[in-house]
């Protein structure tokens, strides 16, 4: 009887496992899931391909990116919503060959300079 007195307090304290900093399995896989859905639906209204989203968040559960990928899209075209274009380049985009034009033509009149002084 007296074991079980001393056991009662130490049930209630146990069952605060929470305020003590140990986290619950349970709510950390759902935390995890939820936060991958969210990763997948932003993935979809950016207009990115699930393959990105992957590349982009490594960390992720795939399973439930792919599902919140999948319900935004379910969503967007139930209600005709266009997506967003993305601000972050995807993931092992080419510099575009502007860039290369632009620093050739940069070079040349550096070049011509010298000339015309020669000449004056």
């Amino acid at each position: 009887m007296k074991r079980l007195l001393l056991a009662l307090p130490l049930l209630a304290a146990l069952s605060a496992c929470e305020q003590l900093g140990i986290d619950d399995p349970a709510k950390l896989a759902a935390a995890k899931e939820a936060e991958g859905k969210a990763i997948g639906s932003a993935c979809r209204h950016a207009m990115r391909a699930i393959e990105d989203c992957y590349v982009l968040n490594p960390k992720a559960q795939k399973a439930a990116v792919y599902t919140g990928w999948r319900e935004m899209d379910e969503y967007m075209r139930e209600n005709k919503l266009e997506g967003i274009t993305p601000v972050v380049p995807r993931p092992g985009a080419v510099k575009p060959p502007a860039d290369e034009a632009e620093a050739k033509p940069a070079e040349k009149p550096a070049d011509k300079a010298p000339e015309k002084a020669k000449g004056h």
